[in-house]
């Protein structure tokens, strides 16, 4: 079976930049535990990245979260320093300006069982796991709840019952 994982965003403006969280921070470790032994079982990992331009604040979703986040080429948009070495040896690195990559079912087509990591739990991984689980129904899609981290402890679990509920198993 060819397993891969998805991480979802994790750059620094959402770790400790302007929407960081301390559960965020916190996970980071996690994270790099996990994408290590990830390496070396030869897992495939696959990386997004909030990708917006310097019109954010134009855009639908600059309307409704006005913190401008993720500008393309700011140290913010970059992915943690910690994961580099693992962004290195990608398979793919995807762009999305969403919230969720339309081209990441084609990037996981070959493989047999997906799982999704990262930030946040209740926006982008919500709507990246729905997204794989809408295109291969069949296929085996998990998310690792402790290498996640939501805008909030709340939403968080919120995020994680309601993937659950669409068949998301959650470890």
């Amino acid at each position: 079976m060819r397993k891969a994982i998805v991480v979802v965003d994790m750059q620094n403006d959402f770790i400790d930049g302007a929407l960081g969280t301390r559960e965020a921070q916190e996970m980071l470790p996690h994270m790099v535990d996990k994408l290590t032994a990830a390496r070396a079982e030869g897992t495939a990992l696959i990386f997004t990245m909030d990708t917006h331009g310097a019109d954010y604040l134009t855009t639908q979703e600059g309307k409704k979260l006005p913190v401008e986040h993720c500008i393309r080429g700011t140290a913010g948009w970059e992915i943690a320093p910690a994961l580099h070495p693992f962004v290195r040896e990608a398979t793919a690195v995807i762009e999305k300006p969403a919230f969720g990559a339309m081209t990441l079912p084609a990037a996981l087509a070959d493989y047999d069982e997906i799982e999704l990591v990262g930030l946040c739990t209740d926006i982008c991984v919500i709507s990246n796991a729905l997204l794989v689980k809408a295109f291969y129904p069949e296929k085996p899609v998990s998310v690792d709840a402790s290498c996640c981290a939501g805008v909030t402890p709340e939403s968080h679990a919120n995020a994680l019952a309601a993937m659950r509920m669409c068949q998301v198993e959650v470890r």
